[in-house]
């Protein structure tokens, strides 16, 4: 019997969504035999990444391959990503506010679970997000400008401010509407409702 044949341009085409990233799944799913991966980065074709995560060599870089990266990472057994940027690294996705996080805020379903703790560089917040509440990118997603500063103002570590100039900001920008945040502002916590109220008069 004869081997399948690599699908070279499968492989490529799957990395080319998760800007040149791909998991091991992925690739055996390509014909790419597991023992075959060490070979492959010896000879400088993939650079592994994490461990079941690689990257083509000759991809070109990104400053959002790190965003792929853990949410490849946050995979489930159906190579199905499930967490979702949010809180401080999505206001910093969205470009509003200032807010510039050394870690990555990552919301995974209340039933996410590994059997490690999760890498320093991630926060893991457990809630079960709505459909309406992300939005997809390439090879990640991110919560909505709305949910997002819903969470932000949630977080007891955020100031006044930074949810003032984050309102702000996203409401110059037209990526929330006045009309849409008078109607969510029961669903943010008490001590900003007056903040979100200032920024939305007419």
């Amino acid at each position: 019997m004869h081997r399948r044949r690599p699908d070279q341009a499968r492989l490529y085409e799957i990395a080319e969504a998760q800007l040149g990233l791909f998991t091991t799944k992925q690739a055996k799913a390509c014909g790419y035999a597991e023992n075959t991966h060490p070979y492959h980065v010896r000879r400088g074709h993939w650079l592994r990444e994490r461990r079941g995560i690689y990257r083509l060599a000759l991809f070109p870089a990104s400053n959002e391959e790190q965003l792929v990266l853990w949410s490849l990472w946050s995979a489930n057994r159906d190579e199905q990503p499930q967490g979702v940027f949010s809180h401080a690294t999505a206001l910093s996705i969205h470009d509003i506010s200032d807010a510039a996080p050394d870690k990555l805020h990552l919301t995974v379903p209340r039933t996410f679970r590994r059997f490690h703790e999760p890498p320093a560089i991630l926060i893991l917040h457990k809630a079960d997000l709505a459909e309406e509440e992300i939005e997809a990118r390439r090879g990640y997603a991110v919560t909505t400008p709305l949910r997002t500063l819903r969470d932000v103002a949630a977080d007891q570590a955020n100031t006044d401010e930074l949810i003032t100039q984050a309102v702000r900001d996203a409401l110059r920008a037209g990526l929330v509407s006045r009309t849409a945040l008078k109607k969510g502002i029961s669903s943010f916590p008490a001590r900003f409702r007056k903040v979100v109220l200032a920024e939305i008069r007419p």
